[in-house]
C-alpha cells in the first residue's frame, strides 16, 4: 500500500545513514519534508539531504547530540522555526558500549541510556507542542530484539532498549489525548556498520542470522522504513503503545 504524506513534516534522529536514512528517504518519496539529524557523520547526512531534495522535498539538516538535553531543545526549536510544527518523529539514533557486563563502566551505562532511552523521552516531550499545532502526530521508536532476548555483549544496550519500550507504552497512553500515536519497532539483525562494533564480527553475525531466519534472509533497513510508514498512516491509528517485531521469524524459530 502507498501512503500519502504530502505536506507532512518528519524528523528522524540519526538519519544520515542506515535505518534512519532509509526511513528519511522512504517518507520523502511518500511526500514528506524531512528533518535530518546527525552528530558526527556530516558528509553522510549531507548526501541524504541531497537525495531528499532530488525527490522534490525539503530537507533540513540539524547537527545535534541527542544525548544532551539542551541539544534536543535546540533541535526542536529549529524545527519549529523552519516548519512551524511537526507531524512525525522517529526516534532512531542509537549508540552503546558493546562489551561483557564485567567490562562495563558507569560512563558506558550513562552514555547508552542517555542516547537510547532518555533522548527518546525528552524528544517526545518536545515533539508534543509541535504536533499539537498540526492537530496530532505519530511517534515511532526504534528498539531491538536485545530488549527481550540476551545477545552477546549487549547487556547495557539491551537494558536501554527495554527502557525505550517502556517509554513507548507510557507515551502512548499519555499522548493519546493529544491525538498522538506512539509505537515502537523491534527489528532483527540488520546488516549495517553498527555490527562492526561487536566481537563476533559483522560477517559472522549476518551469516548466522540468515541461517536462523525462516524467511531466508535478514531484515533490511528498507523493511523497517516500510513499517515506519505504515505506523505513521491512518490505517494504524488504533495501534497504540505496541512493540512491532520485524525479523522474518528469527526470534520465534527454534534451532
Amino acid at each position: 500500500m502507498t501512503y500519502d504524506f504530502t505536506n507532512k513534516i518528519a524528523l528522524i534522529t540519526g538519519s544520515g545513514r542506515g535505518v534512519g536514512k532509509a526511513t528519511a528517504l522512504h517518507l520523502a518519496r511518500l511526500g514528506a519534508d524531512i528533518v535530518i539529524n546527525y552528530l558526527r557523520k556530516r558528509v553522510a547526512a549531507e548526501e541524504t539531504a541531497r537525495e531528499i531534495e532530488a525527490l522534490g522535498r525539503r530537507a533540513l539538516l540539524v547537527r545535534a547530540d541527542i544525548g544532551e538535553p539542551d541539544n534536543i531543545q535546540r533541535l526542536f526549536a529549529e524545527v519549529d522555526q523552519q516548519f512551524g510544527g511537526l507531524d512525525i518523529l522517529v526516534n532512531n539514533a542509537a549508540s552503546g558500549y558493546a562489551r561483557p557486563i564485567l567490562e562495563q563502566k558507569v560512563k558506558g551505562w550513562d552514555w547508552t541510556m542517555n542516547i537510547n532511552a532518555r533522548a527518546a523521552l525528552f524528544a517526545s516531550q518536545q515533539a508534543v507542542p509541535l504536533m499539537q499545532k498540526r492537530g496530532g502526530g505519530v511517534i515511532v521508536n526504534i528498539s531491538s530484539m536485545g530488549s527481550m532476548r540476551t545477545l552477546p555483549d549487549y547487556a547495557v544496550i539491551g537494558a536501554s532498549k527495554a527502557a525505550l519500550e517502556a517509554i513507548t507504552r507510557y507515551c502512548a497512553v499519555e499522548f493519546a489525548r493529544h491525538n498522538i500515536v506512539v509505537n515502537a519497532i523491534s527489528p532483527g539483525i540488520i546488516d549495517t556498520d553498527a555490527l562492526d562494533y561487536f566481537r563476533l564480527g559483522r560477517d559472522v553475525m549476518v551469516q548466522g542470522a540468515i541461517e536462523r531466519t525462516p524467511a531466508g534472509r535478514i531484515v533490511t533497513a528498507q523493511d523497517v522504513a516500510n513499517l515506519v510508514a505504515f505506523l505513521c498512516s491512518p490505517e494504524a491509528n488504533m495501534i497504540r503503545g505496541q512493540v512491532i517485531v520485524i525479523d522474518g521469524g528469527y526470534t520465534i524459530a527454534v534451532t
